[in-house]
């Protein structure tokens, strides 16, 4: 009863909001949030003033004469444009969103809790740095001066979760919130967790030969980041629910490129850096654009930085200063193990180590949910190598305690870390040197720096805590009670991947392999197919005076390499001789002609694209469904979709025949009627003239709100939510607008930002990202950059005060 209410007042709320805008309550609601950002404004706490130039993109320019006033107005601007998005991911990274959601959000939030997050942001706050605490504190400062002053205007969430009885009033920020949430983004992109219990299902299913011609490792015909580099589990002790515990992150197809090119190869004779990191879609988006500039810059204030942040955390994290530029990717290391435990029967709380019961550290954990009286308390169970985490995603405790053998995480960003330190002095590096010295500090998520400066120099590091194992190579779950598989050390920085003016004259990353089979460390069985990749440097070597121009067509290429290895299988085939009818005959013939003809881009308006698509999918069910089965193929399309490839030149491959019939199917088979499955399916969603398909009509994208735009109430999510809008791309092309190949075709990733950075002249730079700054519904700012998103078009970075002065929307002076 109480969440039928709830409904109905939310409905009435949305009546009046909507409803009463043409009497001007609606208008009056919704603009009450929006920031002031013109005129002057007491921010307590300042030290002196500063000033915030805001240019037509709602883009702000921070210009203040000490480090602490700069971090402060950060703070300050973030919580005017994007504070529900702070208290929202705070709420994540510290495992209380079920306080103000109710039992909706109590999985999530057990989960996070036996992870523990917090509990490692916590001890390394007490380790920080005085120096690298000082800046949050500011940064927390400038966030509480506006949160204090406008309490009752920080959001429209607010406003609506309020009229619904949620009643709570924002708690100061502090710098935990800003760690927390640093923890919950390296559990985004940090680990091969699903990769090691899919291997582990196929084994069980399959047996382990199945793994390696399902899960191929990465090929040696395609492109390595850096060439030349300067320097047996029980597995039916794995419990399938296990694959649920990845709901905090974004999933298969988070991926990111980043290239830089040396002046030999570019039309200035000076590096060019692009970026563009693939994240999961939503409303406002994941990044928020900035220039962090001391007056003077020196000593006390050395800050001149411009580039994306993320809201609730200081300084820029993809951009450039005036000496230096980067980019990053994800690495991908295998930075997560599985450690299967023994519980001593005669006590649930104690495992098995090297032949002796250990004790398990046991950590009470209460969390409070709307709505309910009590707290639910959860025992996080914790061994040597982590916290048991199927005691919350294998089922309940009472089921699984005696049944399963739990497993324990192994993670390296459960260890405090040195991450905001590395940012701070990533943001006024001056050469290469002080930009590999801050990125020793990185240490979790792992990423690909592209690296570029003023007198020329191109560069790559990679950084990261990265296990050395004792035995295995952590791809599937092990024994833990053994001993035999522990981390023993990790890979010191100086051995890390790095490269520096290559002979190749770029450096290219799009997750794909970063060194070749003779590294002497093992990172990682998991990386990217490189697709993207082989693209890109196709596109690079095939030119001699690239362009930004040129930049921004790689960029937004949209041509799906992978086609190239699968069609030539399929285009050679006869359909006549098959046992169709004349009229399927034409059909298909039909469907072949149309990808003849086409000229390979997943454009929106292409039907070569939409068919090629289906067809692809098809293919995969087709192959692979029969031994699979539905469940384990649903977590595995992804990774059986590049074996396909391999297996294609095999076309006595068994895995095309379907062990569901006495008959023996043949590649060619598989192919035709995968093709003919794909135009039935498109005919009764599109229609039957094929030429009138569209991929743009499938493929599009929806920015969800990430609370109130999932609340399966339309008229709200209305409010939050936009699009849906057409969009060019797949998985696999440049130009990243990934979709679940499990639930077809609409986007889940997307490139999240895209940067380009000419070193010969910075005001030349280019950036976009997806939404826009605002994270204020019906603000100019809350959804203006869509559409060039989309359409590859990008705005001035504005550099030189002088161009921000000349673009600006408003002038606020903040006042102590």
């Amino acid at each position: 009863m109480r969440k039928l209410l709830l409904v109905l007042l939310v409905l009435l709320v949305v009546l009046l909001v909507v409803g009463l805008a043409g009497a001007g309550y609606g208008v009056f609601t919704v603009r009450r949030s929006w920031p002031k950002t013109d005129g002057k404004a007491q921010a307590d706490g300042l030290q002196a003033e500063a000033t915030v130039i805001r240019d037509s993109w709602g883009v702000p320019h921070v210009y203040a004469s000490s480090s602490h006033d700069l971090f402060f107005a950060q703070g300050y601007v973030h919580a005017q444009d994007r504070f529900w998005q702070m208290e929202f991911w705070r709420r994540i990274g510290s495992g209380r969103l079920s306080e103000i959601l109710g039992d909706s959000a109590l999985g999530q939030d057990r989960f996070i809790h036996t992870v523990g997050w917090h509990r490692t942001a916590a001890e390394e706050l007490k380790r920080m740095d005085a120096q690298d605490l000082a800046a949050l504190e500011a940064y927390a400062e400038g966030v509480n001066a506006y949160i204090s002053t406008h309490k009752k205007r920080l959001g429209l969430e607010f406003t609506m979760l309020g009229l619904t009885g949620v009643k709570f009033e924002p708690e100061p920020w502090a710098p935990l919130d800003t760690i927390s949430w640093a923890k919950v983004m390296a559990w985004d992109l940090g680990g091969n967790r699903t990769a090691e219990l899919l291997r582990a299902q196929i084994a069980a299913r399959l047996g382990t030969s199945a793994v390696a011609e399902l899960m191929p490792p990465y090929p040696d015909n395609y492109p390595v980041i850096v060439p030349h580099p300067l320097t047996g589990a029980t597995l039916d002790a794995v419990p399938g629910a296990a694959f649920d515990f990845y709901a905090l992150g974004n999933g298969p197809g988070i991926g990111s490129n980043n290239w830089v090119i040396s002046g030999e190869r570019t039309e200035t004779g000076m590096p060019l850096l692009a970026n563009d990191p693939h994240l999961g879609i939503q409303m406002p988006s994941i990044w928020y654009e900035v220039g962090l500039h001391c007056e003077p810059v020196g000593p006390d204030c050395p800050y001149d930085v411009t580039g994306a942040s993320f809201a609730g955390v200081p300084g820029v994290v993809i951009g450039h200063n005036a000496h230096v530029a980067w980019g990053v990717t994800n690495v991908g290391p295998d930075v997560q193990d599985l450690f299967v435990e023994k519980i001593n029967p005669e006590n649930p709380d104690q495992y098995e180590y090297e032949g002796a019961w250990v004790d398990m550290q046991i950590v009470r954990e209460e969390i409070t949910v709307a709505g309910e009286d009590d707290p639910v308390v959860v025992n996080v169970r914790i061994t040597r190598h982590g916290p048991i985490i199927n005691d919350v995603v294998g089922g309940p405790e009472d089921d699984w305690a005696f049944g399963w053998e739990p497993l324990a995480l192994s993670w390296t960003a459960l260890q405090p870390g040195t991450l905001v330190r590395s940012i701070l002095l990533l943001d006024k590096a001056g050469d290469w040197d002080e930009f590999r010295d801050a990125l020793s500090y990185w240490d979790a998520p792992s990423q690909n720096f592209v690296y570029a400066d003023v007198e020329g120099n191109i560069g790559y590091q990679a950084p990261g805590r990265i296990p050395i194992r004792a035995a295995g190579d952590g791809s599937m779950p092990v024994p833990g009670w053994s001993g035999e598989y522990e981390w023993v050390d990790y890979i010191p920085f100086d051995d890390l991947p790095r490269t520096f003016n290559p002979e190749e004259g770029y450096v290219v990353t799009a997750n794909n392999a970063v060194v070749g089979p003779d590294f002497p460390y093992f990172i990682t069985n998991d990386w990217a197919p490189g697709y993207r990749a082989r693209r890109i440097v196709e596109l690079i070597e095939a030119d001699d005076s690239i362009s930004l121009a040129d930049v921004q067509a790689m960029q937004g290429n949209s041509n799906p390499i992978y086609a190239e290895d699968v069609l030539p299988h399929l285009l050679v085939l006869p359909v006549t001789n098959t046992g169709r009818s004349d009229r399927e005959e034409r059909r298909l013939t039909e469907a072949l002609e149309l990808l003849r003809a086409w000229d390979g881009r997943a454009d929106r308006d292409s039907a070569g694209a939409a068919l090629f698509e289906a067809f692809r999918l098809h293919l995969i069910d087709l192959t692979f469904g029969d031994e699979l089965g539905e469940q384990l193929l649903g977590k595995a399309r992804r990774s059986v979709g590049v074996a396909l490839v391999n297996l294609l030149e095999d076309e006595d491959s068994h895995w095309f025949d379907d062990v569901n019939t006495p008959e023996v199917e043949t590649q060619d088979e598989i192919l035709l009627q995968a093709l003919e499955d794909a135009a039935d399916e498109l005919t009764e969603t599109l229609g039957r003239n094929m030429d009138k398909w569209r991929w743009g009509e499938l493929h599009t994208a929806v920015f969800n709100n990430q609370s109130l735009g999932q609340s399966g109430i339309a008229p709200i999510e209305a409010i939050f939510n936009r699009g849906p809008v057409e969009t060019d791309g797949d998985s696999g092309t440049v130009n990243a607008t990934g979709y679940s190949l499990s639930d077809p075709y609409t986007v889940q990733h997307v490139p999240s930002y895209r940067q380009i950075v000419d070193l010969d002249d910075f005001t030349r730079s280019v950036s976009m990202h997806t939404t826009g700054q605002s994270g204020h519904p019906y603000h100019p700012h809350y959804d203006d950059m869509i559409d060039p998103w989309r359409n590859i078009e990008y705005h001035p970075m504005l550099w030189q005060r002088v161009d921000v002065e000349a673009d600006a929307e408003g002038v606020l002076v903040l006042r102590p």
